[in-house]
């Protein structure tokens, strides 16, 4: 995590991140760095393709791999530097930012610096989704199909809003239209069936913005926590959702919570639409309908290390 006593970084930056925010966040940044001693290399990608190899290179000269961009970039970093037992660090520029949000990382340049250049590194948990055709990808945050997977595929198309707007609107305009998942989920072995609203496998507490989707979830304790709401009118979800925020919503009636470290889970809407799954705000396309080839989630315990 040295070069020549010196702590080197390798900035991964989306450039199209928060509406173009990446670069006017990292710019700073990177100065400040530099004006610190540290060694600061900056490569603009926004090709997941190229993750593996950037992070290759950056692993190799024991440079900490910083993510600059949204949830969706985090992700996408977070498991090619889990793979190659390299360190992380989260600088949030984009929309959401919620797994930033979950590790606590100031929006301050200054404290950003302070915190790249003094944190140790600690592990984390993290989440590996894989579709019945046994593609699989590695999540922050969390994974959920429904309503959630429905509202982000809104905000993707609501640019023209001012940012602050963008996933409030999406969320009532998904909950307006939404049908019921009709669904079956295990966890650790355990089945059950649901008529939902939605399914979240958390690691994370906050998606969506800001949203304390699973309010006692944590990224180092080993446990996902699987949150289903269950299917009720249009307008009695509309009207709960700002308990989402402060994560009153679980003592509903139509809450459950439950915590494991594997979760399988299938099901179609009514009348045998596909359901949408996203993860950390991107799409992972649409949830398997038959239980005997459900899309499944487990939990890598303490995968990567990360400065926070």
């Amino acid at each position: 995590m040295t070069a020549g006593g010196r702590r080197a970084f390798a900035f991964l930056v989306n450039p199209a991140s928060g509406g173009g925010a990446a670069p006017r966040v990292v710019v700073p940044l990177a100065r400040a760095l530099r004006e610190a001693g540290a060694e600061v290399e900056v490569t603009y990608t926004t090709s997941a393709a190229e993750t593996p190899a950037l992070v290759d290179a950056a692993v190799a000269r024991d440079a900490v791999v910083v993510s600059v961009g949204g949830d969706g970039m985090l992700s996408s970093v977070a498991g090619s530097v889990a793979e190659r037992g390299g360190v992380l660090a989260v600088v949030p520029a984009g929309r959401g930012n919620d797994f930033a949000r979950m590790l606590a990382i100031p929006t301050d340049t200054g404290a950003q610096a302070r915190l790249l250049l003094a944190a140790e590194p600690r592990p984390i948990d993290l989440l590996r989704a894989t579709q019945a055709d046994g593609s699989s990808y590695v999540v922050a945050g969390s994974v959920y199909a429904g309503v959630d997977a429905r509202a982000a595929e809104i905000v993707d198309r609501s640019h023209w809003l001012p940012s602050a707007l963008q996933y409030p609107y999406a969320a009532v305009r998904a909950l307006a239209t939404y049908r019921p998942v009709q669904c079956t989920l295990e966890v650790d072995g355990e089945r059950t069936t649901h008529q939902a609203a939605t399914v979240v496998v958390a690691n994370s507490r906050f998606y969506g913005k800001g949203m304390a989707i699973a309010p006692t979830a944590s990224v180092d304790d080993g446990l996902l926590e699987v949150v289903v709401i269950e299917a009720a009118s249009h307008l009695d979800l509309i009207r709960s959702l700002p308990k989402v925020y402060d994560g009153s919503h679980v003592d509903l009636a139509e809450v459950t919570v439950r915590t494991g470290r594997s979760v399988s889970l299938s099901g179609r809407h009514r009348g045998g639409a596909a359901v949408p799954v996203g993860a950390d705000g991107e799409s992972l396309g649409p949830l398997p309908a038959d239980a005997a080839t459900p899309l499944r989630v487990d939990l890598l315990p303490a995968a990567v290390r990360v400065l926070a």
